[in-house]
């Protein structure tokens, strides 16, 4: 691969178009935009640079976005490749790595969660598996979320009874634990089923994972005959009951005759929004969906917004599967390059079309029915929440509609462990992306005061910095001294554009009777109970109050369930189980003396003095 780059002359407030297109090549590529603070405006790429860049400074024909973009660039960096698959994964990378605003975002790198079936143990173990494939079994999925891979192991814990244990948990146990007594597992840890038995119950899992569902059926029913024949009526019932379990599945779940695996995609457009719906089709069946909403950035049409969308969806996301087939609702741009990537990623020949019959017709209407009615319940909340900022902003007489806010409040038991959140709600409601925690150090225990003025500090300093976006307004839970705290950290930090708000509760402290605190602390207000400003500022209140409870709750418990054991240096995690099996717990370790510490294997006469030291003064 080889490269080359043509920049503006800075001194120039516009950007010599024609000088810069007269040396562009007419290769295959990646194209940087730049702005005048040489930050990254749009990625894109082109068989054909000079072509490609030249319809961006057409006289006529361009939308008002595009146009918006053309006014603020200041450079154009290319990168020449040796074909269209080479600027396509660099593309990618590049939008990952640079988010440019003009470009369409995917915010979901996250790696997806499988149903992982262990294999180099006498008796598998059936688990919740995310991240990378290191471990030796079969993985089952991707599904769409953790909630689908639950409820599929609360099903099978019910039906076939493969242990769902850590190792440690089941290496280490001498009597069945809770799940064998409600009949959820067999117990193989004490030997209560051999592996025989044991195996025939993962042969079923695997059968009902990978779809198999009426072969499992039969092979069950088989195996129910011949029980009864064999006067095993217990075991019978056994067979009976996951008969039973299975038909009820196939009763709530459309069982498909269908096999392979597939992505199916659905997109909808509306009133300047969109949404793209996929389906996650493993082994012929629908294991899950989710919808995405990219937004809109240049008056593209749906077309275009499914062909910048699937790069990223594939490519951006080194986690992702990919499947031996893409089903797509309409033709796309580059689709052939697309695919091509996709092979060189799976290693495997990827097969994405659009001209489809039978059930892969009846998944594509279902993708673009599901992508339709997600738009409008996503337009219509969007709606209300258009509603609530204007009527915010007519009760706080504010000159222009709040586009970003945030709220803080502080969480902590008696003054143990305190948290500190802060929530941001924008044009679209609550952003958790935006959500942040702060842990509150070094500080009288119980003062709420240090730590919303060491919240702050830490948050506006950042902001202050260029790490993140200022709001509008920033909103206070507590009263008068909570926001005169607030008022100073702002103050001594020069922040002067943000809407300082305080909402305390009212005398009765009931939902409805908030006084809000405004006008640096010079005027209050109080809102009717039906008002939907008030309505958005419990909202925002509440939101703020339940991630700051749950933070600390977090905070609290991890500290309550570490090993003081932990923080003698010398003392690993063998160590500490040897220690807390030889005296049956931490207060039995505490309760020993130097002597009797030595005594443990692998404890030195000068570590169990250590050890006796540092817990007591623990």
């Amino acid at each position: 691969m080889s490269s080359m780059s043509e920049t503006s002359n800075l001194e120039s407030t516009t950007f010599d178009h024609k000088r810069f297109l007269a040396s562009t090549s007419t290769g295959a590529g990646v194209y940087q935009m730049y702005d005048y603070n040489s930050q990254p405006l749009y990625v894109g790429k082109a068989k054909n640079l000079k072509n490609r860049l030249s319809s961006y400074f057409r006289k006529t024909g361009l939308t008002p976005k595009t146009e918006a973009l053309v006014k603020r660039i200041s450079s154009i960096q290319v990168t020449l490749t040796q074909t269209e698959t080479e600027a396509l994964i660099l593309e990618q990378n590049l939008i990952k790595s640079q988010r440019p605003p003009y470009n369409i975002l995917l915010r979901d790198d996250k790696s997806y969660p499988y149903i992982f079936l262990s294999s180099n143990d006498d008796f598998p173990r059936i688990s919740l598996h995310r991240g990378a494939k290191k471990k030796k079994g079969r993985y089952f999925g991707p599904f769409p979320n953790v909630s689908s891979v639950k409820d599929s192991l609360n099903l099978l814990q019910k039906t076939f009874r493969v242990r769902q244990c850590e190792d440690s948990v089941f290496k280490n146990r001498s009597r069945p634990c809770l799940q064998y007594q409600i009949n959820r597992c067999t117990a193989p840890c004490v030997g209560f089923i051999n592996n025989e038995s044991y195996g025939e119950d993962v042969k079923f899992t695997e059968m009902f994972l990978d779809g198999n569902n009426q072969e499992l059926m039969n092979t069950l029913a088989a195996r129910m005959e011949s029980a009864s024949e064999n006067l095993e009526f217990e075991q019978a019932a056994v067979f009976r009951d996951q008969i039973a379990s299975l038909r009820k599945i196939q009763a709530d779940r459309v069982v498909e005759s269908e096999q392979g695996d597939m992505d199916v995609f659905g997109i909808s457009q509306a009133r300047g929004g969109f949404c793209i719906h996929v389906l996650f089709v493993r082994n012929g069946r629908v294991l899950g969906s989710k919808s995405y909403f990219p937004k809109e950035k240049l008056d593209q049409q749906k077309s275009e917004v499914l062909a910048a969308f699937l790069p990223q969806f594939y490519i951006a996301n080194t986690h992702r599967e990919i499947p031996a087939e893409v089903l797509l609702p309409h033709p796309v741009e580059d689709a052939d390059i697309v695919a091509d990537a996709l092979a060189q990623l799976r290693s495997a020949k990827v097969i994405m079309k659009h001209n489809v019959r039978g059930q892969r017709l009846k998944w594509l209407q279902l993708a673009n029915q599901s992508a339709e009615q997600n738009l409008i319940s996503r337009v219509n909340n969007r709606e209300k929440v258009q509603q609530k900022y204007e009527a915010l902003q007519d009760a706080l007489q504010l000159p222009e509609l709040p586009a970003r806010m945030e709220c803080f409040d502080i969480s902590h038991s008696s003054g143990e462990k305190t948290v500190a959140s802060c929530v941001v709600f924008d044009e679209g409601g609550a952003n958790p992306s935006d959500y942040r925690r702060f842990n509150i150090n070094d500080i009288t225990a119980g003062d709420d005061y240090a730590a919303m003025r060491q919240a702050l500090e830490r948050r506006y300093k950042r902001l202050c910095e260029g790490e993140g976006k200022m709001p509008d307004i920033l909103l206070v839970d507590g009263g008068k001294g909570q926001f005169n705290v607030a008022k100073d950290v702002l103050s001594e930090l020069s922040v002067n554009n943000v809407e300082l708000v305080g909402i305390a509760k009212g005398t009765t402290r009931k939902a409805g009777f908030e006084t809000l605190i405004v006008d640096g602390g010079n005027s209050e207000i109080t809102l009717d109970s039906t008002s939907s400003a008030l309505h958005l500022l419990q909202e925002i209140r509440d939101e703020a109050h339940r991630f700051a409870i749950t933070g600390h709750r977090q905070r609290r418990d991890k500290a309550r369930k570490t090993s003081s054991l932990e923080s003698v240096p010398g003392v690993g995690a063998k160590r500490r189980k040897e220690l807390l099996k030889h005296f049956g717990g931490l207060q039995g370790v505490k309760a020993a003396s130097i002597e009797d510490l030595a005594k443990v294997q692998g404890i030195s006469r000068n570590l169990a003095e250590e050890i006796y030291q540092t817990l007591r003064m623990s």
